[in-house]
């Protein structure tokens, strides 16, 4: 359930519809009431004042919800044929969207299915519902964690030098933050994968590399690469965030992040996953995806006041100054500006965890 109070109220079950409307609200004015059967609510519904309610997904009596309508509140129903629930009030979880032991069966996969097909203005009003209902779910995931985010590639395979090295740098930096990435293969994964064992040992850590080395890539198998994450044994109580997109399909989200804000817009996914990330970012070596979020990122702290700069850490001096010069450019932008002191080329994850703990 999420806490509300004020003029904007979530109701997100019955029981909190319940609840509220026992405890004597009169008027339902600013609510926002997501995906909950109302059918028998009939009563409850006819003796309260609804104008500005909003019902989103929700299930009503016959001719209810013309009459809901009539006194001034809005109802947007579910809208059929769409494999996602538009008007979700959670992020997902690994277990929702792997929810068949096949792949292509699994929700995850019937989404970016459905996401591929013509848009008619029903799917694309789907998409821009579903993608609103993850950001009001976000937010309020994000708003009592502290995130730093690590960007990277998606083609780092487990059992390489840099799928290592992305894990011990989440490692490090999950024992005073939340870790964020975009969720998806390669360093993505093994960030999130460092975030959760950060409580323990680096033996824990090097064991569940070697485990997952047995499977590098989730071509040609999903099924396999999916299966070889879930036998490591992680402790239940950590956490770790992953924004992946459908517009990346053929890129399946790892599930290593205990929470999964996965949009339609890969557009939208970009510029929330740094925002996001208010501790900082780390960058470590990637191609066209991860330039751009150097560059987006450095935009956001461009023309940010000194209190709002976020650290930007680059990993690897010389593939950010040779392989993709982004840094020449980075610096320069940066010079004589309040982000110049917190932008930082690096050689090691061990140099980049230490200036985000000293918040630099």
């Amino acid at each position: 359930m999420r806490r509300s109070r004020g003029r904007v109220v979530h109701v997100e079950s019955l029981a909190e519809f319940d609840r509220r409307i026992g405890a004597g609200a009169g008027s339902l004015s600013g609510w926002r009431v997501q995906d909950v059967d109302l059918s028998d609510r009939g009563a409850a519904l006819a003796g309260a004042r609804t104008a500005g309610a909003t019902f989103l997904g929700c299930t009503f009596a016959e001719g209810e919800a013309a009459r809901l309508e009539a006194t001034g509140a809005l109802v947007l129903p579910a809208i059929p044929g769409v494999p996602v629930d538009t008007y979700r009030a959670e992020l997902y979880t690994a277990a929702e969207l792997y929810d068949s032991p096949t792949y292509r069966t699994t929700t995850d996969a019937r989404a970016y299915a459905w996401s591929q097909r013509t848009a008619d203005p029903d799917a694309t009003l789907a998409r821009a519902l579903h993608d609103h209902a993850i950001d009001e779910a976000l937010t309020a995931w994000t708003a009592t964690r502290r995130l730093v985010g690590v960007m990277g590639g998606h083609a780092a395979e487990r059992g390489s030098e840099e799928y290592a090295a992305a894990a011990s740098l989440g490692r490090l930096l999950g024992r005073d933050h939340v870790v964020a990435t975009g969720g998806g293969p390669g360093a993505m994964e093994a960030a999130n994968l460092g975030g959760r064992l950060s409580s323990r040992p680096a033996d824990a850590l090097d064991e569940a590399l070697r485990s997952l080395a047995a499977v590098p890539s989730y071509r040609p198998s999903v099924d396999a690469w999916v299966g070889a994450a879930l036998d490591v044994d992680l402790p239940a109580d950590s956490e770790s965030l992953g924004i992946p997109t459908w517009h990346y399909g053929h890129e399946p989200p790892n599930v290593f992040a205990t929470a999964i804000a996965k949009y339609f817009r890969n557009a939208t996914r970009e510029a929330i996953l740094l925002e996001v990330c208010d501790a900082g970012i780390v960058f470590l070596p990637g191609a066209g995806g991860t330039v751009q979020e150097v560059f987006q990122d450095a935009c956001e702290n461009y023309y940010a006041d000194e209190s709002s700069v976020a650290p930007m850490v680059l990993v690897g001096a010389t593939y950010w100054t040779g392989t993709l010069p982004a840094w020449p450019l980075l610096s320069s932008l940066a010079r004589g500006r309040p982000m110049e002191g917190r932008v930082h080329l690096v050689d090691s994850v061990e140099e980049a965890a230490d200036l985000v703990a000293e918040g630099c």
